[in-house]
Parts: structure tokens; sequence; C-alpha cells
């Protein structure tokens, strides 16, 4: 059984292209409103439940912020996939920063992995706050990634990494 996300309330929540923009507890600059640091943020859930959710091959949707989840649980096992041959923590973070500098697609733009999951941007501004929230989701994921993967003495977390392997809803990783 898949692990859907905890976020079902959508009350007073922002959406841009069919996804409600979380909160989240970050510290990065972006359209995000904050959550508090004791709370659970949907980082927190994709990182919880992905270790289980990468072996469905199916998904069904029981709320919008599962198609965040989806996504998150997308972009782990990229950023993995990216950590696999780096034996550092430091090798591991210039790798992170690598891919958090690539230009983020959003839905209807060349290279979005799931096409028709999102709904279209309706404007120009509409796409700018999607991939801006986009950004600083994957940029936070990849920072608490980062203290998953690798042990406090900096070594790679095999139980972690071997995951890289995996093909979440059979989408071949780059």
């Amino acid at each position: 059984m898949v692990y859907h996300s905890s976020f079902v309330d959508e009350e007073g929540i922002t959406k841009a292209c069919g996804c409600p923009l979380l909160p989240l507890k970050s510290h990065i600059k972006g359209p995000a409103p904050h959550s508090d640091a004791d709370k659970i943020d949907i980082v927190d859930e994709a990182i919880t439940f992905f270790r289980a959710n990468v072996f469905f091959r199916n998904f069904d949707i029981k709320s919008p912020a599962d198609k965040l989840l989806i996504y998150l649980t997308l972009y782990i096992n990229v950023a993995l996939k990216r950590l696999e041959g780096c034996r550092t923590l430091a090798v591991g973070t210039k790798a992170i920063i690598n891919l958090g500098l690539e230009k983020v697609p959003v839905p209807g733009e060349p290279g979005f992995p799931f096409p028709g999951l999102f709904a279209l941007p309706q404007s120009q501004q509409e796409a700018e706050l999607f991939r801006n929230y986009l950004k600083q989701i994957r940029e936070e994921t990849s920072g608490r990634l980062l203290s998953c993967a690798y042990r406090p003495n900096g070594t790679p977390n095999k139980w972690w990494l071997a995951f890289a392997k995996r093909k979440f809803m059979n989408i071949i990783v780059p």
C-alpha cells in the first residue's frame, strides 16, 4: 500500500498549476509559507515515505498534496542517482549543488517528468511562481537528504544509496 500525504486540508493554501504550495520548515528564500520547526512538512513526509513508495509502479492520488509527494519521490530518486558515485559528503554536496543549479521545468515545458499530473499554468506569473516553489522545495529536500544519505563521519550510508537503483513508477532516471 502506497503512503499518502497527510496534507489533505487545503483551506487557506495557495495553489499553482493545481498543486498546493505547502508550508516548509525552510531557511531557503522562496514562495513557500514558513512552517513551525516542530511540525512535519511535505519534505519530511517525502523522505520518510521514499523507501516504501519507490517500490510502487502505480500511485493513486487521494489529495493534491499527493501530486507533490510523487514529484518529490522522483526528485529524491534523481538526487540519490547523482550521489551514487560520491564517496564523501563533500563530493556529494557538490553533486547536489550542481543538481540544484539545473533549470527547473514546469508543466508544459520539455523535461517536466509528469505530463498531465499538474495542470498547465494559466499565466507566466503562475508558471514562475510554481517554478520558484519547485526550486525551493528541491533545494530543501536536497539539504535534508544529505543528512540521510551520509553518516555523521561523511561516509555514504549504503542503506539509502542502494535505493538509487530503483525505478519509481517505471521512470528511468538519467
